[in-house]
This record gives C-alpha cells, sequence and structure tokens, in this order.
C-alpha cells in the first residue's frame, strides 16, 4: 500500500515517541526531563537495571546505550509488536486519531484473497479436528496417547487428522461452497494428472495447523501414519499466505512466554515444541521442514537477545548446530547472540522429558553453550595440533570464521576467548618423553603450595598486575580522547586483556563507538559508565602525566603513546610467558640455564621500558611503592628459590 504524501510527516508530529514507549518501559525520575523531550529508562529490548534507553522526544529518536537499538515511532511498534511496517503505520494513525488512506484497488483485492484463504485453511482446521474423532481415527488418538498427548492438549494445539482417502478434504471443503481454484492456492489439493478432480496433500497423516505470529491459520504439517510412507513428515508446500523460511510453529504463544521471562527455546519439530510447552516450556518454537534462516534468526531475536537451539545428540543435531553457527556469524551484533543445548545421548527434547521429566531438560538448557564454544568445538575436535603446520591451520581457520563478525568490539571479544582456548590447548600439555613418570607441569601453573618466600613478593602480591593497569589504563585513555586513533590499533586493544571490569567495558564501547561515532564517544561512555568511573580512570597519575593527555586529538602524539603503552604490555606478557616455559623445561634445564633464561626475559622486559619517551618520574612515584625492576627480580628470585627446594630464610 502506497501513501500519500505527507502523510507519515503528519502522523510523526501527531505523535509523541515518549507516549508510544512509555508504554513499554518505566521512566528513571532522576535522570528524565519531560519538559524538555529528554528520556531515560532501562532498555526494554535488553535486561539491565540502569536507565540507558534514551529518548529525545523533539528529535523523535530512541537510542540505547547498552544494546545500541534505535529508531523512531515507526521502529519501536515493529519491534515491540513484531508487526510490518504498514500495520505499525496503521497503529499509530489509529491513535493519533488519524483516518488511513483508501488502499489501491488492487492491494485491496490482494487483502481480500488473502483473507479468503485465511478462511480455507481455518475451514480444513475444523474438518481434521473431527476426523481425528471419528473411527478413522483411532489409531492415530492411540499414537498421540502413547506420546502422552491429553485431550486438552489435543484442543489446545487444534490436532487433527487426515483420513485416508484421495478427496476426503477436497469433497468438504467443495461441499461447503469453496471455489476449487481457493483450495488448490492454499496448499490443500493438488492438480491430477490421470484424474479429473484434484486430490488432497495430505492423507493418512496426523495433522499439526501452522499459524502465523497473529494466530491466523496459514498452513499444516502432517505426520504420516504409514511408516512406508516416503515422507514422515510433510508440510505445506509454498503459498501465498506460507513461506517456510520465514515462519516459526508456535510463535505468536512463545513470543507471549519470553516477553515474560520465559527462556526461547528453538527444537526441531512440531512434537518438541508440543511436549516442551506442555511441560511449562512455553517459550519454545521451531522451524518447519528446513534448517534454521536468517529470516528466523530476525524473528528470534526479535523475542529473545540470546534464544537456545535445542538440538538432538546425534550427528545430524551436531552438523545442524554447525550450519547455524556459520549463518549466524555474520548477523551477531553486541547482545545478540545464541546459545546451544545439546541433548544428552541422541535423545530428543521430547524423550529427554517422557524419561526424565521437566527439570532433566532444564539442567541441560541451563548448561547451554555460547556459540564460541560451539565454533571452537568443530574446528578442534578430533584433530591433532602436534606440528606448527597444524597450528597455523587452526589459527587460519579461526580467524576466517572470526572476520565475518561486523561488530568490531564483538570480534575482538571472540578473537580475545580464542586465543584463550588455543592458549589452554597449546600450553596445557604434558612433556613427553623424559618426563614420563613424573608429575607433569603444566604451563603457566605453579606448584600447589607456596613457600614462605613467595608469599611476600610483590609479583604475588599484585604488583605485575597493577603495573599491567597502568598501561590499560593509558590505552584507553588515549583512544578516548583521540578517537581517530583507533582504526590503526584495533586490533591490539582487542586483543588486549583488561582484568577490571569498568576498564574492560570502556574497551567494548571504545571498540563499538570509536570508529563510528568518534564525536559522541566521551558521551556515549559516561552514559554507560557514568562520570564518576571516567573521573577514576582519567585521574591516575599515570593517565594524566601521559602525552596523549597533555595533547587531546593529536593523532601522532596519541599513536606514540598506544604504540609505548602497548609494547611494555607486550612485554610483561613476554616475560611472563618465559618463566612458565622456564618453569616446565625445569627438569632439562641446569640452574645456570635456567637463571640465564629468567634474566634474559627480565632484562628484555626494562628495556622496553627504557625508551626515549618514557617519563621516569611515572615509575618513582607510582602507588604502593611499586618499583617494577625490584619486584620483578623478587618475583624470579622467589620462584628459582622455589623451583630449588630452598628453604625460606629466618
Amino acid at each position: 500500500m502506497s501513501l500519500p504524501p505527507g502523510f507519515l510527516d503528519e502522523l510523526r508530529n501527531r505523535t509523541s515517541l515518549s507516549d508510544v514507549v512509555g508504554r513499554k518501559v518505566v521512566w528513571d525520575s532522576r535522570k528524565s526531563q519531560p519538559g524538555k523531550g529528554d528520556m531515560w529508562a532501562p532498555c526494554p529490548f535488553h535486561q539491565e537495571k540502569t536507565a540507558s534507553f534514551h529518548v529525545d522526544d523533539k528529535k523523535g529518536f530512541y537510542y540505547c546505550f547498552g544494546c545500541h537499538a534505535k529508531g523512531n515511532a515507526f521502529n519501536f511498534i515493529m519491534e515491540t509488536e513484531n508487526v510490518p511496517f504498514m500495520e505499525a503505520v496503521e497503529i499509530l494513525a489509529r491513535e493519533a486519531g488519524m483516518q488511513m488512506p483508501a488502499r489501491d484497488p488492487r492491494a485491496q483485492q490482494k487483502a481480500d484473497r488473502h483473507a479468503q484463504l485465511v478462511d480455507v485453511v481455518e475451514e480444513a482446521t475444523q474438518f481434521f479436528r473431527l476426523q481425528l474423532k471419528t473411527g478413522a481415527g483411532s489409531d492415530a488418538r492411540a499414537y498421540l496417547t502413547r506420546r502422552g498427548l491429553s485431550e486438552a492438549a489435543l484442543d489446545r494445539w487444534e490436532i487433527g487428522f487426515a483420513p485416508d482417502a484421495w478427496q476426503g478434504l477436497w469433497d468438504h471443503l467443495t461441499g461447503k461452497g469453496i471455489a476449487a481454484d481457493l483450495i488448490l492456492e492454499a496448499g490443500l489439493a493438488k492438480p491430477s494428472q490421470k484424474k479429473d478432480r484434484p486430490y488432497d496433500t495430505f492423507r493418512n497423516r496426523i495433522m499439526f495447523p501452522i499459524r502465523d505470529s497473529r494466530g491466523r491459520g496459514m498452513a499444516f504439517g502432517g505426520r504420516a501414519m504409514d511408516p512406508g510412507d516416503n515422507a514422515k513428515y510433510l508440510n505445506s508446500p509454498e503459498t501465498p499466505l506460507f513461506d517456510k523460511s520465514r515462519v516459526l510453529f508456535n510463535h505468536g504463544p512463545a513470543r507471549a512466554a519470553s516477553g515474560k521471562g520465559q527462556p526461547l527455546i528453538v527444537a526441531e519439530g512440531y512434537m518438541d515444541v508440543i511436549a516442551l510447552s506442555e511441560a511449562g516450556f512455553a517459550a519454545s518454537v521451531a522451524p518447519l521442514g528446513t534448517a534454521v534462516t536468517e529470516h528466523h534468526l530476525q524473528l528470534l531475536w526479535r523475542m529473545s537477545d540470546e534464544p537456545i537451539i535445542a538440538l538432538d545428540g546425534d550427528t545430524a543435531g551436531l552438523r545442524a548446530a554447525m550450519r547455524t553457527v556459520d549463518l549466524a556469524l555474520p548477523l551477531l551484533q553486541a547482545g545478540k547472540s545464541l546459545r546451544f543445548a545439546i541433548m544428552p545421548d541422541g535423545q530428543d527434547p521430547d524423550d529427554l522429558l517422557r524419561a526424565k521429566g521437566p527439570d532433566a531438560v532444564r539442567a541441560v538448557l541451563e548448561a547451554a553453550q555460547p556459540l564460541v564454544d560451539l565454533l571452537w568445538r568443530r574446528e578442534t575436535e578430533g584433530k591433532s595440533f602436534d606440528s606448527p603446520e597444524r597450528k597455523a591451520a587452526l589459527d587460519k581457520a579461526l580467524a576466517d570464521k572470526t572476520r565475518l563478525i561486523q561488530d568490531p568490539g564483538l570480534r575482538g571479544h571472540y578473537d580475545q576467548a580464542l586465543r584463550d582456548l588455543k592458549w589452554q590447548l597449546f600450553r596445557a600439555r604434558p612433556k613427553s618423553g623424559a618426563q614420563q613418570g613424573k608429575t607433569p607441569w603444566r604451563r603457566g601453573a605453579m606448584p600447589s603450595l607456596p613457600t614462605a618466600s613467595t608469599k611476600t613478593s610483590p609479583h604475588v602480591t599484585g604488583g605485575p598486575e597493577l603495573e599491567a593497569e597502568f598501561h590499560q589504563r593509558a590505552v584507553l585513555a588515549a583512544a578516548l580522547v583521540t578517537p581517530d586513533v583507533v582504526i590503526e590499533f584495533e586490533h591490539r586493544i582487542a586483543s588486549m586483556r583488561c582484568t577490571d571490569p569498568d576498564m574492560d567495558r570502556l574497551r567494548a564501547l571504545i571498540l563499538t563507538h570509536a570508529i563510528t561515532d568518534p564525536d559522541n564517544l566521551r558521551d556515549i561512555v559516561v552514559n554507560d559508565l557514568g562520570q564518576g568511573a571516567l573521573e577514576k580512570l582519567l585521574s591516575h597519575r599515570h593517565v594524566a602525566i601521559s602525552p596523549a593527555m597533555r595533547r587531546p586529538g593529536d593523532l601522532d602524539i596519541a599513536r606514540m603513546t598506544l604504540s609505548e603503552e602497548l609494547a611494555k604490555l607486550d612485554a610483561q606478557a613476554g616475560l611472563k610467558t618465559e618463566m612458565a616455559e622456564a618453569v616446565e623445561d625445569l627438569s632439562d634445564l641446569p640452574d645456570e640455564t635456567l637463571s640465564w633464561r629468567l634474566n634474559e626475559a627480565a632484562e628484555a622486559a626494562n628495556n622496553a621500558r627504557r625508551s626515549q619517551h618514557e617519563d621516569k618520574a611515572v615509575y618513582d612515584t607510582a602507588e604502593n611503592g611499586l618499583r617494577i625492576n625490584r619486584a620483578e627480580r623478587a618475583a624470579l628470585d622467589a620462584l628459582l628459590s622455589r623451583i630449588r627446594g630452598d628453604k625460606p630464610s629466618g
């Protein structure tokens, strides 16, 4: 339907966005300024406690600083009501007291045809329901009883039966005066090449009505009663009402249940959805005879930030999970992902419910794995990485996948998570050969009981970790005051591990917004973390005296600062790695060689610090009396003493 010029502008002028949004949120009275049309609330699109959702009434625009949802009144209605654009226009026009323009005659004719097809599907639904209660449906009733479905459940799901007759439904519908072309167009019958009359699409099948998100009948799914039937499950063909790549079974009820806080579960078929819903998992849906599609994912993310894909624990189920991983990667956004619940022992959700009950299913759902774990599992399970070439191949395979993620901040988190998993895989293996028969020491691991000499070491009590935080703060502060530098250092900032949660959140905000919205980066950070967190960051001495802070906006100075601070972090990380590797190699190295390796590592770290641009006063006056050289030297000495078994002095 086309709208006349000016209609939407007039509708916008008559619509208050804060009134539209206000039906779904509770405004934060401390932050909101109704007189200025500046309103804040917890976001209706993701779970949060703080008010990060902003409505600007004057501009007619909303934005969430947490999940980045944005749009106008039309977008808000479309997202919260899950309706197409024209329906959102109709809703707003009705509320504003505006008459919708007359439909184009051809569009009206199409809408009328659509309504007629819906009526035909509804008539077929009633026919199938009646047939289930007849003698012809006795075997189907017995099967459904064995599957644990009560009479009430059959009525709730409107389950029916298509008799084993070539024209059973056809004769019923034509006898009701329904035109033959409508029956054919609704996908309920097929033209016959041998007979004069068309024949029924569904014969001798248990029938499951398929409804759209608003509850209107659109198609059917049928389960064969004959074990020899070529198709165990059969869906309606594509029709003007039904496109299986865009439809989810049980969409409307699941959307309502998900809106009330139930986890959104994506199962594989009708019976799984029905069984889950009857067991209390009302927010359950399933695709219809097809793998999950991009359109399905968009529908799912409108209902829930993290739908749970519940798959059979067999080979086919795992293959389906991996296909979904590949489909989802380019579509992922901050706060929008998937989790995967793999059923045990090749069971489907219905099997597990009947065998062990709802609690067993709930336990599997609560243990659902994040998408990154499935990605890692596919690339590593059953494979050996005993050569540099195989390790490099794994690096390339993972990089090729994460490169598909569009959001730079999210991509950085995926890269970091996969680096952590690779570290565990490559570093956490005991050495063979000379160390067989000995207790294997893992790289990065320490003997369980510390000696007295190490308990007071600055390395143990937080010295080097504190130094790392100094450099992390300097990196983030420089990026914050000169956002244009971020694009050059995006990957290195993304791979920088922040131990402090506020700094980790700040890093994510910088990676997400510094390139796309540099002018508003500081405001975005303040709205998300608060003014206090920002002031705390900028007040640290190491940050305050850095060249980038004294020359905000100077790209060359920011570039120099980031290069130096990241180099120092790399040097410190290299020292820790060398120490861990030296521990692992202890059984094969004399004390002199071990001492030399640790000395070399420490000297490399010190050289990185003594750059010509470094302000020496930083380390002379650092908090807690931190002297990096002495702290790390004490840690090395303590480690050597610990390894050799020296007794604590005093």
